[in-house]
């Protein structure tokens, strides 16, 4: 038994193991949801020994292993030592993304499924914390479209060439709703002139042809704007050195649904002009 691609997948309840296994799946893995970390070392026996050999193999564990993680350490280190290569990924997303997805989907957690999904959360970052220590690779899940971890996932594990560009993925949001829990750069524009105190504008949002004209028009939202792009055309190819294939920028306004947005549209016009791929989620404009 020699020569097998094995791609361990663990982390958070909800955090996405699902959805890395089926994306795995359609890249050519043989995928085993939910196996027993004892039953590993005989999976990639069998795949090995299989008459239509199988060469890549995506493995989904995850807490509910319970005692049986202690032992998951050693066991990749053998096949490791058998000629495999063995690579583990963590699937993480914030507490609040977790706790909201549980809240969509109406399952309770399976580390509290008496209690609240906070609960669980607790806990099983508590049983998993050595297993992310020890991770090949940590992915934050919380601002990944399916497209962009599918990307990711690729760009991993197939050794495809990395993104000449880093993938920009901009939220416009409103402070008095707090941050974007996934933001890597935030940019304020609470000091721009406020469309909320023009009686015509205040019901409308940044995406009105007449709300744009005010931010827009005004040379500091153009300055400010300058300034950002300058800043990113400098700082992206660093980013992108450093493995840092996506990035989330928010930029954010009072109540997210005036400056913010304007801005954040007009950025992306920006970025897609000199070719980054670029995604816009507007988290706030629909709130009061």
């Amino acid at each position: 038994m020699s020569g097998l691609d094995v791609i361990v997948v663990t982390g958070m309840s909800g955090a996405g193991k699902s959805a890395a296994s089926r994306c795995l799946e359609d890249l050519g893995f043989f995928c085993i949801d939910n196996l027993p970390a004892a039953l590993i070392p005989k999976v990639a026996e069998l795949c090995a020994q299989s008459e239509k050999r199988i060469e890549r193999v995506a493995l989904v564990i995850d807490a509910r292993e319970g005692r049986f993680l202690d032992a998951l350490f050693e066991i990749l280190v053998d096949l490791r030592r058998e000629g495999n290569q063995v690579r583990m990924v963590f699937l993480d997303a914030s507490d609040e993304v977790l706790v909201r997805r549980f809240s969509e989907s109406r399952r309770p957690h399976p580390m509290a499924p008496g209690g609240s999904a906070p609960e669980g959360i607790r806990a099983e970052r508590a049983r998993l914390a050595a297993l992310k220590a020890k991770a090949d690779l940590v992915i934050d899940t919380s601002g990944f479209t399916v497209h962009e971890f599918r990307k990711l996932l690729a760009t991993s594990f197939l050794d495809l060439p990395a993104p000449p560009r880093t993938v920009l993925a901009l939220v416009s949001f409103g402070y008095r709703h707090g941050l974007p829990v996934d933001a890597d750069l935030v940019f304020d524009t609470r000091c721009l002139p406020n469309p909320h105190f023009v009686e015509a504008l205040r019901p409308l949002t940044g995406l009105a042809e007449g709300v744009k004209e005010y931010v827009l028009g005004s040379a500091q939202a153009r300055g400010f704007l300058d300034q950002i792009q300058t800043f990113l055309t400098f700082a992206l190819p660093l980013y992108l050195h450093e493995g840092k294939a996506y990035l989330t920028i928010a930029i954010g306004c009072t109540g997210g649904r005036h400056r913010s947005v304007a801005l954040a549209e007009d950025l992306a016009r920006r970025m897609r002009d000199m070719a980054y791929e670029v995604s816009v989620r507007h988290r706030d404009v629909e709130r009061e």
